[in-house]
């Protein structure tokens, strides 16, 4: 359903909110099983399958991905609220996109020449 000047509505049934919700504690377990296997290798495989952009990032980089998506996973399952870990996937993505074009990377990791002063808040 299209709201004016507000974000669309999804209608679906409770069995199919069911299902997604068991699909994602499924995910997440086997996620959690896969970092619990102790191989890294792995681990770094199966995540640049499901999201390409992790090679842009350095390996300590994609280690605190991993880290920080499986824990995200694990508290947003039982809440059945999938906003933690889309939130993760969202800013290491932006993370990834700086890392991809060395241009920009070059710009934002030089120091800066002091304190540029308080940023006014946006307009509403």
């Amino acid at each position: 359903m299209t709201r004016r000047n507000d974000e669309d509505l999804v209608l679906m049934t409770a069995t199919r909110a069911e299902q997604e919700r068991a699909v994602l504690t499924a995910a997440t377990a086997m996620v959690d099983a896969l970092l619990h296997a102790n191989n890294p290798g792995l681990v770094r495989t199966v995540v640049e399958a499901a999201f390409p952009w992790v090679s842009y990032l350095s390996d300590e980089g994609a280690a605190d991905f991993i880290d920080e998506l499986i824990t995200s996973l694990r508290a947003g399952s039982p809440l059945d609220n999938p906003a933690p870990a889309a939130r993760t996937i969202e800013m290491w993505r932006h993370t990834a996109e700086v890392h991809a074009d060395p241009e920009l990377a070059r710009i934002l990791s030089t120091p800066s020449e002091g304190d540029f002063g308080s940023v006014p808040a946006p307009e509403l």
